[in-house]
């Protein structure tokens, strides 16, 4: 079951121009356990390996506990809902600071 700060491999699918594609890896951002694992959905933010330098990207070092291979950013812009069953697998988790920076970028995408 998909949590909160979990990082998956996603599978996107087939992608409008701009948007993730493929399998890549993402950050689950909701909806909390207490939904349950039956509720079919997530709500997700994609991770990019290029650097864009845009202050909506939180950016994170690889580490055994993110399980990422490079420096990798959060691309808080493009949160998405998707079906629990392109998430194909776990492969880490983010730290609370992260966490806090993600959510901080989230709220002010959404509150103005």
């Amino acid at each position: 079951m998909a949590s909160i700060y979990d990082l998956w491999l996603v599978d996107f699918g087939e992608p409008y121009p701009g948007e993730p594609a493929a399998h890549r890896p993402a950050l689950v951002m909701g909806p909390p356990d207490t939904f349950g694992p039956a509720f079919p959905f997530v709500i997700v933010a994609p991770l990019t390996t290029t650097r864009r330098r845009l202050s909506l990207h939180v950016e994170m070092e690889p580490s055994g506990e993110t399980g990422l291979k490079e420096t990798s950013y959060i691309q808080c812009e493009l949160l998405r809902s998707i079906n629990r069953r392109r998430l194909v697998h776990r492969f880490g988790t983010i730290d609370r600071e992260i966490g806090l920076r993600v959510s901080n970028v989230v709220k002010t995408l959404l509150t103005h």
